[in-house]
């Protein structure tokens, strides 16, 4: 899976991802039973004495008190998004450590929306000098043939290569744009803060762990200042923002109307979906757990591509790159 970045921040992957031509797309759901209603001053002092000493030194902790409605203002969540924001990059910096295995399951649907054939694919996912790299491992949950699995190791071999042999122009131009990306990021997180109109739901348990509960609903009369920003009012969701570390714990993302973007009029549909959920492992770092889209999109003028991809994670492992990738200790979430 391709690294979160701050675009993992909130609802709203799907925005970034279009804007490169990547289509995908998500749901929130309803209110479920057993979520905890904000209760105003009282839920925002919670959340401050819920944060871990690590957080409250690393900045200053958002207040979540919602007004009488339940909404927060726009100055909650910018700050709550700065926080998340920044969390995010050192999380990232974190996950450079860690490979695991990837499986994803793509089912091809037919007009009635019945599976007309599936097929399964897992990934070793590797991180090689800051690149994330999948490399496949089966298919159908078949081992490689012989002639396939050399042309996986041959194709990650050129990657360390490559990085081994980068000459210093190179590597400033690189590190150049890693920065612009990043910069990009966080022009992208107020974006996100003034596209929505967000409501504080309450507090809800992913895994094992306290969450607060945020529901985001395009905002009338946003005016979008960047190009991946154009698609956020085609968006609406819910996400999961854990209470003691302050990362994404979850976000379940719905597309609202028919988006159409690229040379070749690629149109993504009303209704497709997208759900992201993370889970903390080694008491250290936040990792995908599972990943499921429902997708409907259509290629100018080729028939609609109606899938449904489900994607899980595990073995997580803690690694260091050198000419050879070595995996070292297995840990467990």
């Amino acid at each position: 899976m391709e690294k979160l970045g701050l675009a993992l921040l909130l609802l709203l992957v799907a925005a970034p991802v279009l804007a490169q031509q990547d289509p995908t797309g998500a749901a929130p759901p309803g209110p479920e039973a057993g979520s905890s209603a904000p209760s105003n001053k009282a839920d925002s002092d919670t959340l401050k004495d819920n944060a871990s000493p690590a957080s409250k030194a690393d900045a200053a902790l958002p207040d979540l008190a919602p007004d009488a409605n339940g909404a927060l203002s726009q100055e909650q969540m910018q700050q709550l998004f700065r926080v998340v924001a920044d969390k995010d990059v050192e999380n990232d910096k974190r996950q450079r450590d860690y490979t695991y295995i990837e499986r994803e399951v793509e089912n091809k649907l037919d007009g009635k929306g019945q599976v007309k054939s599936t097929e399964a694919k897992t990934y070793e996912v590797l991180e090689i000098y800051g690149e994330q790299v999948q490399r496949l491992i089966e298919k159908d949950d078949k081992p490689l043939s012989e002639k396939e699995a050399a042309k996986e190791e041959e194709k990650i071999q050129k990657i360390i290569d490559k990085r081994k042999n980068e000459s210093d122009s190179d590597r400033k131009k690189r590190e150049e744009k890693e920065q612009k990306d990043r910069e990009e990021g966080r022009r992208f997180v107020r974006e996100v803060a003034d596209a929505y109109n967000f409501k504080l739901v309450g507090t809800e348990l992913v895994g094992d762990r306290e969450a607060w509960v945020i529901d985001g609903e395009p905002r009338p009369g946003f005016v979008p200042h960047m190009k991946e920003s154009k698609f956020l009012s085609k968006f609406r969701g819910r996400v999961w923002i854990d209470k003691t570390d302050l990362q994404l714990a979850k976000m379940d993302v719905e597309c609202l109307d028919t988006i159409s973007w690229g040379v070749f009029l690629a149109r993504f549909h009303k209704g497709s979906r997208f759900m992201l959920e993370q889970t903390r492992v080694n008491e250290e770092v936040w990792l995908p757990r599972q990943l499921a889209a429902k997708i409907d999109v259509r290629l100018a003028l080729l028939k609609n591509f109606n899938v449904d991809i489900e994607q899980s994670y595990r073995d997580y492992r803690k690694f260091r790159t050198s000419a050879k990738i070595v995996g070292v200790g297995e840990v467990k979430p």
